[in-house]
């Protein structure tokens, strides 16, 4: 179904898609990457223009801004992040649309190998007759998370246009390098301000989410003995041997992205670099419990440990650092902002559908930081890779979910 909203959304998110934001989880500056800011000044400019209030560029790369208070109620967050996944290309993105998708094949003008279909990416067969935005197939799209920015934008400019609305006020953030786990600064609950918060960071229309992984980081240095290999004989240990074998110890049937669904959690090697001399593998370890989170470290651990034990003249080190929690472990003490989501959801025809997250939003951190924050979806599909596309319409029913909420939580 066409919303009001269409040509104002399609519009925001191609403008935004074609900036790069690409973090980089290499980098050690706040934000990740500079280019992200190319787009929170250009948020900036536009909430300013639009007559949002406070807004501001932060220290630390978060765009904020308020839309003031038509009624008496509380104060509410609308997040979404700027940047997208350093998991796949990102430059140079050339968005486009596909006016009236007519429930075939679609292929990518820049990649004519490319195919996209409903039995590739089955919401397809619910979107006959939207409006698609795809990008050209050199590049992700980056609707993770625009597309949320859009619908928060949107939003925000309908609540400044009609002031009969009645709502209270609403804190939006705009925060960098979210994909890479670092979106949520120490300083933003507090600079927020506000009673709750929502990210729009999510997919299926009618999803209103308040599980998440939770999710670690590790790093597993091995550094081996480097000698001229002409003469490596008894003396060289080969860190790249090692670091493979790391690799194939661990369990690759039961227990990684690709074997696993549902509730089960995994170990996921993400990169690998470095010479004969030192190697250097990145993992992502989630699980949905604590408990099983810690087990997986444990198993990382037990098999360094193991291949170590089978070289002593290597010296093979694992670090594991938090990244965030699942949000389930604070929210289901005060279920009162998911419950006023899935309210708001019903308020626009759709149904409602709470499943755990295979992944994890701003949302996670911030809940896990005081400020309560479920998520609530865009539409985005196929994300972080050349199929990345999103449904014009559904963005249009998340637009009509935000407003339906914020005038909820001025009369529950």
């Amino acid at each position: 179904m066409r919303t009001p909203f269409d040509d104002e959304l399609a519009a925001r998110l191609m403008r935004y898609a074609a900036v790069d934001t690409q973090s980089d989880e290499s980098s050690a500056s706040q934000p990740s990457t500079d280019c992200q800011l190319d787009l929170s000044r250009m948020l900036v400019a536009e909430l300013e223009e639009m007559g949002a209030t406070d807004v501001r560029l932060t220290a630390y790369g978060a765009v904020l801004a308020t839309v003031p208070a038509t009624a008496k109620g509380p104060v509410i967050g609308l997040c979404a992040h700027v940047d997208t996944a350093p998991q796949f290309n990102a430059t140079g993105v050339k968005p486009r649309l596909i006016e009236r998708y007519n429930g075939g094949d679609i292929s990518y003008p820049d990649a004519p190998d490319l195919r996209l279909g409903p039995d590739v990416s089955p919401h397809l067969d619910s979107c006959v007759g939207h409006d698609l935005i795809t990008a050209s197939g050199l590049t992700l799209l980056g609707a993770d998370d625009k597309a949320g920015v859009a619908i928060i934008m949107a939003t925000a400019r309908h609540l400044l246009d009609d002031t009969d609305i009645p709502h209270g006020e609403i804190r939006i953030a705009f925060t960098p390098d979210e994909e890479i786990g670092r979106g949520v600064d120490a300083r933003l609950p507090a600079d927020m301000a506000c009673d709750f918060a929502y990210t729009f960071d999510g997919a299926t229309p009618g999803d209103v989410e308040f599980e998440t992984f939770s999710a670690d980081r590790a790093i597993v240095t091995v550094t081996g003995v480097s000698i001229h290999p002409g003469w490596a004989k008894d003396k060289l240990v080969n860190a790249i041997h090692l670091a493979s074998r790391i690799i194939e110890t661990l369990p690759q049937v039961t227990m990684t992205p690709e074997t696993t669904s549902g509730d089960e959690g995994f170990i996921h090697a993400t990169d690998m670099s470095g010479d004969a001399a030192q190697m250097r593998i990145g993992f992502i370890l989630r699980d949905f419990e604590r408990d099983g989170l810690a087990q997986k470290g444990e198993i990382l651990q037990q098999v360094c440990a193991a291949i170590a034990a089978t070289e002593p003249r290597a010296r093979i080190t694992c670090e594991i650092t938090p990244q965030y929690r699942n949000m389930r472990y604070w929210l289901e003490d005060d279920m009162t902002p998911v419950h006023l989501a899935q309210e708001a959801v019903r308020d626009a025809g759709l149904e409602v559908r709470s499943v755990p997250i295979r992944g994890g939003t701003d949302g996670s951190r911030l809940t896990e930081m005081g400020l309560a924050c479920p998520n609530i979806f865009t539409g985005m599909q196929e994300i972080h890779g050349p199929l990345e596309w999103v449904s014009v319409q559904d963005m249009g029913a998340a637009t009509q979910v935000a407003l339906h909420l914020v005038q909820r939580a001025v009369t529950s």
